[in-house]
């Protein structure tokens, strides 16, 4: 039978550190008392995916504050479960994402990145669940998404172009109110059960050393223009339509296109604005009717467009 791999055993050694020793890692002592907790704790097999780990994450804590931390953290994460892509971003309040780290090539960088930054962002869940206050947590995409994201035009439209078969993302509380998500993305297949186990198992040292090294981060957003005021996507929907000229839509009609640009179906729709489904279907004919479009793919491409003519 094969043993699940507990990665935890380090988290007692290198707590020290985030609590505030930067020398910890260099000390040779310190290093053996490590190894012999793990002997202890875990057995005497150091090689393998658990040494790797060990090393791995030894490294994260030696490149803390430094352009080697991100990269060395993805590679870390790697020994234990590998995907193809990754990329770190940061979220706060209503201002536009920082993208913190990614491995993309230019070409996918430009849709994972760039055009992400332009507008679509407002419509992923892991943006619009990091506008809460954020309980460290490992989630997969699909687990946040809701009932109709797969059928949704921000995944038929802009997501579909990721060519991705899965994204999973660390949520981590950065402080300050602001959060960041380092997401780990396969191309082929979907992360194992046992691997999102095992992924899980990291996460307090994750969260512990995403927020030492990427403290502060709340002064970087301040350089950004300040955000708009209100509920952001809303207030966007509104001043987006406005700004093609087709002020027509009432405020629930506007509620109603949120949630159609988020992925909500009819009944989920409905029950959040307390109005039954047909009622919900009713009110999208009428919306579609007054801006002469006939589906929602229509409505997610003047939603874009009216976006970036906002900039």
């Amino acid at each position: 039978m094969t043993r699940r791999i507990n990665h935890s055993f380090v988290f007692p050694c290198w707590s020290a550190l985030l609590a505030g020793y930067p020398v910890f890692w260099k000390n040779l002592t310190q290093r053996r008392l490590c190894c012999i907790y793990h002997k202890k704790h875990i057995g005497s097999t150091g090689s393998g995916m658990q040494g790797e780990w060990i090393t791995a994450s030894a490294r994260v804590v030696e490149t803390l504050g430094s352009p080697d931390f991100a990269p060395a953290l993805i590679a870390a994460l790697r020994t234990i479960a590998p995907f193809e892509h990754s990329v770190t971003f940061a979220y706060f309040k209503d201002f536009r994402p920082i993208a913190l780290h990614d491995e993309f090539p230019d070409w996918k960088r430009q849709v994972m990145v760039a055009d992400y930054q332009a507008g679509p962002y407002l419509l992923d869940p892991f943006y619009l669940h990091s506008l809460a206050p954020v309980t460290p947590r490992l989630v997969r995409l699909r687990d946040l998404a809701p009932d109709r994201f797969y059928q949704g035009e921000y995944f038929r439209n802009y997501y579909v172009q990721t060519e991705l078969a899965e994204e999973i993302g660390f949520m981590v509380d950065a402080k300050d109110g602001v959060s960041i998500v380092i997401s780990a993305m396969r191309a082929t297949r979907v992360f194992s059960a046992r691997e999102f186990r095992a992924l899980q198992d990291v996460l307090p040292f994750v969260a512990a050393a995403a927020r030492r090294n990427w403290e502060g981060l709340s002064h970087r957003f301040a350089e950004q223009q300040s955000p708009l005021q209100g509920p952001r996507l809303a207030d966007l929907i509104e001043r987006a339509f406005q700004n093609v000229g087709r002020n027509l839509l009432t405020l629930r009609e506007r509620e109603i296109v949120e949630f159609a640009l988020k992925g909500y179906s009819a009944e989920a729709t409905g029950q959040a604005l307390g109005i039954s489904p047909g009622t919900v279907r009713i009110h999208k004919r009428n919306i579609y009717s007054k801006l002469r479009i006939s589906s929602q793919g229509e409505l997610f491409s003047h939603f874009i467009k009216a976006l970036s003519d906002l900039e």
